[in-house]
């Protein structure tokens, strides 16, 4: 029996995860909960899988997290604020931490988690996106064992499990994107929210859809493979699969190509990642090939969708690059999603801080919080400063 948190347990990532937990009470149990602002939500989940402990990151929310737990009679300890968060990603109690938080506001808790040797099931894009090789290496140094959930790298990981090092030298990783909801609309210049909200493929938040509609999430994804499988960007391709069946490729010296197939949902990776290196049923039903009609591939458009592109140049800029072009999409988003500025300005917004804001490499999870902070201010101020000008104009 091995003892689970999940940071992030309201989100689609922490479902999915409660979902294959159901499956298998025998080997796993739910030890503790967190969540940013749905207390009465993650004291539901509390009281359904009777954890030891449920955390709010929002310290404004303790009582309510307290009112709620007692209302439907759980004694499940509550804690608040992000320090909270942490502790129980370092907690002895916990062997496996699930890290579903979304955004830059994970990225300490999954530190935490490496530097106590976890097995971090990691779905949070943005530590391995700012943690780049640091994040790595403290995995290494301390034993942590990381499985990627996200569906394209699990596939990846997949892909090369038993491959030597000499075969990984000239292999070449693939990874399919969708294309999103504006795949073959060429003026995005008026997309809505209501639009960019709308994945045509996948159940997510809101946030990681308006990045799948930019391609920014595949342009993160480029970030997170180059780190997590130590293969240089040149190695990294994407192509538009709009089926969503194949998650990811790699292509080996030999010109065979090994692709990782499945159905379009996040219990497969959730459950392949808690077994490893076993295998077992996440309650998915499998793919009928029979069914399957056609497999599409096209190249990506970087002219209409340049923050694919973004990612490519960050990563040879190097530095703190990387770092900035997440929090600079961070905060386009949530101007964009606030009705601030247009679809298309969260690229401008991402581009200009690049080239505008070039701080050194971190050395430490410090520098790297601080440079977050840094350009977080600079992008806000960009973003209401246009917003702004938007208004003038208006």
């Amino acid at each position: 029996m091995q003892n689970v948190a999940i940071l992030g347990a309201t989100g689609s990532i922490g479902k999915s995860t409660l979902g294959v937990l159901e499956l298998y009470p025998d080997k796993f149990r739910l030890y503790a909960v967190t969540a940013h602002s749905r207390v009465k939500e993650l004291a539901e989940i509390a009281k359904r899988f009777n954890v030891s402990l449920a955390v709010t990151s929002d310290p404004s929310k303790l009582e309510a997290l307290k009112e709620a737990l007692a209302a439907i009679g759980c004694n499940a300890r509550a804690e608040a604020g992000a320090e909270a968060v942490a502790r129980l990603a370092a907690s002895p109690e916990v062997d496996i931490v699930v890290g579903a938080i979304v955004g830059a506001a994970g990225i300490v808790s999954t530190f935490r988690a490496a530097e106590a040797g976890k097995k971090l099931l990691l779905a949070n894009k943005e530590s391995v996106v700012c943690g780049g090789k640091l994040l790595m290496d403290t995995v290494k140094r301390c034993g942590a064992t990381l499985m990627p959930v996200d569906s394209e790298h699990n596939a990846i990981f997949q892909c090369l499990v038993g491959e030597t090092e000499r075969s990984r030298e000239k292999a070449r990783i693939i990874l399919t994107a969708s294309g999103g909801p504006f795949r073959t609309r060429k003026d995005l210049s008026d997309v809505t929210i209501e639009e960019a909200t709308h994945h045509p493929n996948w159940s997510m938040g809101r946030k990681i859809t308006v990045d799948s509609a930019t391609l920014m999430n595949k342009g993160l994804e480029v970030i997170e493979a180059r780190w997590l499988f130590d293969f240089p960007p040149e190695r990294i391709a994407v192509v538009v699969h709009t089926q969503s069946i194949i998650h990811a490729m790699v292509e080996y010296e030999d010109g065979v190509v090994i692709a990782q197939m499945g159905a379009p949902d996040m219990k497969n990776t959730i459950a392949y990642s808690l077994a490893y290196p076993d295998r077992f049923t996440a309650g998915v039903t499998p793919l009928k090939f029979s069914q399957i009609k056609t497999l599409t591939f096209e190249d990506p458009d970087l002219n209409r969708f340049p923050q694919l592109g973004y990612a490519y140049e960050a990563l040879k800029m190097g530095g703190s690059a990387s770092i900035v072009l997440n929090a600079a999409n961070e905060i386009g988003v949530e101007a964009f999603l606030e009705g601030r500025i247009g679809f298309t300005d969260i690229a401008v917004l991402c581009r200009s801080m690049m080239y505008g804001f070039q701080p050194p490499a971190p050395t430490t999870l410090e520098e790297i919080l601080e440079t977050d902070r840094q350009a977080r201010e600079l992008a806000r101020a960009w973003a209401d400063g246009y917003s702004e000008h938007r208004r003038d104009k208006n």
